[in-house]
């Protein structure tokens, strides 16, 4: 299948869900879901008068500083954990627990701890995705081939080219899907907290959308965020899925 197939593929689904959203308004009136162009034209003119900049890059701080500590957090706790076996058991089980622990008492706890505004979107966000990211890692450098390390053994290869051309490959297959995941949930949890905290992000302004119960407003919100969303896993992740897809 060519690129441009892919991508008609990919747009299709869009149209689609264009299709049911009018449909559902049609169906069920403005006060359950505002027209699909309304929404558009208002997430428009919110980025066009310049009144969703500062609200765009508080949230795509907290949301990408979040999702890279967390991603340095997982990769420098997983490379102990996969080349030493006792190490991992015993990190397998906190990582369970880290990941089933619901985000809502993360965002919790840090507004406690932190106070709003006090980088607790950004720990978070870390805060979740770490153990995600961590048992990604994990579980990558558990499946690696031996036989590729031997090899690189046999041949004296330096250990930066052990890292770069025989451990790098083996992770990324594993790490590449889970960092795509922890990234668009960095954006939820992110969002999630700011409502809590009526913050001055896209969740600040989702909140005070819903008290004036401007459902335009809110599907432009939430079409801006996910906008950024896929903006910034084609900028971040799309080099990592084609160098996984390469080695593949």
């Amino acid at each position: 299948m060519g690129a441009a197939e892919r991508a008609l593929w990919s747009l299709s689904g869009l149209v689609v869900l264009a299709l049911a959203w009018a449909g559902g308004h049609a169906a069920y009136g403005p006060f359950v879901l505002p027209r699909p162009d309304e929404t558009v034209a208002t997430a428009f003119d919110l980025v066009g008068s310049g009144a969703a900049g500062a609200a765009v890059l508080a949230t795509a701080g907290q949301a990408l500083l979040g999702w890279a500590i967390g991603l340095g957090i997982g990769l420098a706790l997983a490379f102990p954990a996969g080349f030493l076996a006792p190490l991992g058991l015993a990190a397998r089980p906190v990582a369970t627990l880290l990941v089933a622990m619901p985000p809502v008492a993360w965002i919790v706890l840090a507004l406690i701890w932190f106070g709003p505004g006090g980088g607790a979107d950004a720990f978070t966000v870390a805060v979740t995705v770490a153990p995600m990211l961590f048992g990604a890692a994990l579980q990558g450098l558990a499946s690696r081939d031996p036989a590729l390390d031997e090899m690189a053994a046999q041949f004296r290869a330096p250990p930066l080219v052990r890292l770069t051309d025989v451990i790098a490959p083996q992770l990324l297959s594993h790490l590449a899907p889970a960092a795509g995941a922890a990234l668009g949930f960095s954006w939820k949890v992110c969002v999630m907290a700011e409502v809590m905290a009526s913050g001055a992000g896209i969740g600040g302004q989702l909140a005070i959308a819903r008290a004036h119960l401007d459902l335009p407003a809110t599907f432009a919100w939430l079409l801006i965020l996910v906008a950024l969303a896929l903006l910034s896993d084609t900028l971040l992740l799309w080099p990592l899925r084609r160098r996984t897809a390469a080695a593949r």
